[in-house]
């Protein structure tokens, strides 16, 4: 996928989970210190899962402002028109985070909150990238790229049509 497809956040997605994975290493295998690292880890991925849910509720705020039919459902579920491979991709890196939080949870109890990142990738991919219906509500209307006016509104003067200067 590329990265005007939104390659950048399925690689983030994946790098997030890895950084997850790598984060709760030591806490899984007992190291001491680990369960500090992984909660630090577990933390800062979800302060930056806040940043993407707020990123991502905003691009599709002014989406659905400019008329397009974005519930939350939608944005999250990826319900828009949606290339098959991004779908894939995004929810194989939420269950590769299920997984890693199940098995990392016993040790750092913060690890339940990282998958939120996660799912907060999912729909910041949708918002920036799905295609949606437009509002039922929502009327656009056409317009010209030249606006048709009259010579009296264009300060110019009004012509008879046998091309003579009106009065």
């Amino acid at each position: 996928m590329s990265q005007a497809d939104g390659g950048r956040i399925l690689n983030a997605s994946w790098i997030s989970n890895a950084v997850f994975a790598l984060g709760s290493m030591p806490a899984i295998i007992g190291l001491g210190g680990g369960s500090e690292v992984g909660a630090v880890v577990s933390l800062v991925l979800f302060a930056g899962s806040l940043v993407v849910w707020v990123w991502a509720f905003a691009i599709a705020a002014a989406r659905s402002s400019q008329g397009d039919a974005i519930a939350v459902g939608s944005l999250f579920l990826v319900e828009g028109t949606v290339p098959g491979a991004a779908r894939k991709s995004l929810y194989w890196s939420f269950a590769a985070s299920l997984v890693i939080t199940a098995v990392a949870a016993g040790s750092n109890p913060f690890a339940a909150l990282v998958p939120m990142l996660s799912l907060g990738f999912v729909g910041f991919w949708g918002a920036r990238h799905a295609e949606f219906p437009l509002r039922r509500d929502v009327e656009i209307e056409d317009r010209p790229l030249r606006p048709v006016r009259s010579a009296r509104q264009r300060g110019g003067i009004e012509r008879r049509p046998d091309g003579r200067a009106r009065e």
